[in-house]
């Protein structure tokens, strides 16, 4: 598996395997066990995604050695108060019944940011994290917490797709060495990426997938991508986009395609009141 390195030294699988809103009626272990059965090594879960056991008994049983395996996990708004932030890490690490998470992020950048990071970097140093970044955060959000790192997030997951490039982003991002993770890289399989005549003829040449045209696109990037899908056969074609390259006109074909339009804008008012009010960490306590 192909590696980015962080800003602390550690690597990151380019390509890892999402597990937003697949439910932990068995369906989470199953879709993880098929993706390192097919060859991911980084699988993405979340407290608030409320599948954590799930997919630390799957990458438990895979029979595959523990740092051969890079996890990443979030922490919610909910848990930002220092006290809380330091409970809910080890909340996390017992639910993946994982001696250490590979990348810890600030789920959604609202309320006490500055506490939880402080708890994170506390972790980190304890060995209890190997890397922590932050998730959702403009260029306003990162501007407006960036005095209280310590240290500097490896990582920023973001949207990122071919509709929504996050320029201005990214070009902070690289400023302070902090790579960008994509969460919804195809759109959310959106029409009006996967239709697209340029993204079509491009899958035609290349024989791929559109799905898999995008996602080569980002990867080449260097954006770290995490597609999810529920079927095997979806999860394996994810995965197989290094067989071929873009060539630097198509990728500035691609880049062409930009419009700074995405699902979720984390500047809009409200934001964290509302994610607060629709999703309880602890309602299974």
């Amino acid at each position: 598996m192909q590696t980015f390195t962080l800003n602390d030294g550690n690597k990151i699988p380019v390509i890892g395997f999402g597990t937003f809103q697949i439910p932990a009626d068995g369906s989470t272990y199953k879709a993880v066990k098929d993706a390192l059965n097919l060859g991911y090594r980084h699988i993405d879960t979340a407290a608030a995604y409320f599948n954590e056991r799930e997919v630390g008994k799957a990458v438990n049983d895979s029979g595959i050695m523990r740092d051969e395996i890079f996890v990443t996990s979030k922490l919610w708004l909910q848990d930002y108060a220092y006290a809380d932030a330091v409970k809910a890490i080890d909340k996390s690490l017992e639910k993946l019944n994982l001696d250490y998470i590979d990348l810890y992020l600030i789920h959604q950048p609202y309320g006490k940011v500055d506490e939880a990071w402080r708890a994170m970097e506390e972790a980190q140093k304890a060995g209890k994290i190997k890397s922590i970044g932050v998730s959702n955060m403009t260029v306003k959000i990162w501007n407006k917490f960036k005095d209280c790192f310590n240290v500097m997030p490896a990582v920023n997951q973001v949207e990122y797709h071919p509709m929504m490039q996050q320029k201005e982003l990214g070009l902070l991002m690289d400023k302070n060495k902090v790579l960008i993770e994509a969460w919804a890289p195809l759109y959310q399989g959106n029409k009006l990426l996967l239709d697209n005549h340029v993204i079509k003829e491009l899958g035609t040449k290349y024989h791929k997938t559109a799905a898999q045209i995008v996602l080569r696109f980002e990867n080449q990037m260097g954006v770290i991508i995490l597609p999810k899908s529920t079927h095997t056969e979806r999860i394996k074609e994810n995965l197989e986009i290094f067989d071929f390259s873009l060539s630097d006109d198509e990728m500035k074909t691609i880049q062409n395609l930009n419009q700074e339009k995405g699902i979720h804008n984390p500047d809009n008012p409200g934001v964290g009141e509302w994610l607060l009010a629709n999703f309880d960490v602890h309602k299974e306590d």
